[in-house]
């Protein structure tokens, strides 16, 4: 039976087959967790609704989690919902994976290794950026491509969390030039910032680096991958 509720779970997975949970972005504001409940409930595999909100003025982030029953139930959503139109708008449902359940957080900060991707072409999703390296990373917890809050429009870079450092070290050699779509990716490092946003803190930190990145020529861009 679909509830709606805001309360911690404990369901703690260890990894992304465990993931029962999506991250769902980009929303408007009037958006709240009854009109979720109203897309997703008639599934009968809806467990709960989270919408993000500001703890000083109560209102919506732009994002929250929705939970299921299990792991392919949240895939299932994921696959036929990501990218179609909401009920009763002109707006794509963004979805991903979430990289844990609602409210859940580790506590070794040691388990989540995060590194920048440049120069992504337009058409680029967090799905189709997150399996672009997990094809190749098994440890990768999800990805994340910055838009601009106003158009929706992709802003050309993006983030992707592991959880194995090695991985993550390997995948800044490895992947470094490989196409995503139509264009080369650019990585870096990216510091990881602790914040139950996740990647949040991360944007405010990349988008500092790269606007001034976005008028240097490309023979800089060699400075930074070095």
């Amino acid at each position: 039976m679909a509830t709606i509720t805001a309360t911690q779970h404990h369901h703690h997975p260890t990894s992304l087959e465990e993931v029962r949970t999506l991250w769902i972005g980009d929303l408007q504001f009037w958006v709240d967790e009854s009109y979720l409940n109203s897309c997703f409930a008639h599934t009968g595999e809806l467990v709960s609704i989270k919408i993000i909100r500001n703890k000083i003025t109560g209102q919506p982030e732009g994002y929250g989690f929705v939970e299921f029953v299990s792991h392919q139930a949240a895939e299932r959503i994921l696959q036929t919902y990501n990218g179609t139109t909401m009920p009763g708008t002109d707006q794509m449902f963004r979805l991903n994976w979430a990289s844990f359940g609602i409210g859940e957080r580790r506590t070794d900060p040691g388990l989540e290794h995060s590194i920048f991707v440049g120069d992504l072409a337009p058409d680029v999703t967090d799905y189709l950026l997150q399996e672009t390296f997990r094809a190749h990373y098994p440890s990768v917890r999800g990805a994340k491509v910055v838009t601009d809050p106003n158009t929706g429009r992709s802003k050309g870079y993006g983030f992707v969390k592991f959880a194995d450092e090695m991985e993550r070290n390997r995948a800044m050699t490895e992947m470094n030039g490989v196409y995503c779509s139509t264009r080369a990716m650019r990585i870096s490092a990216a510091t990881p910032k602790k914040t139950t946003a996740g990647f949040q803190q991360q944007y405010a930190v990349a988008k500092a680096n790269k606007e001034p990145e976005a008028s240097a020529s490309k023979g800089k861009e060699k400075v930074i991958e070095a």
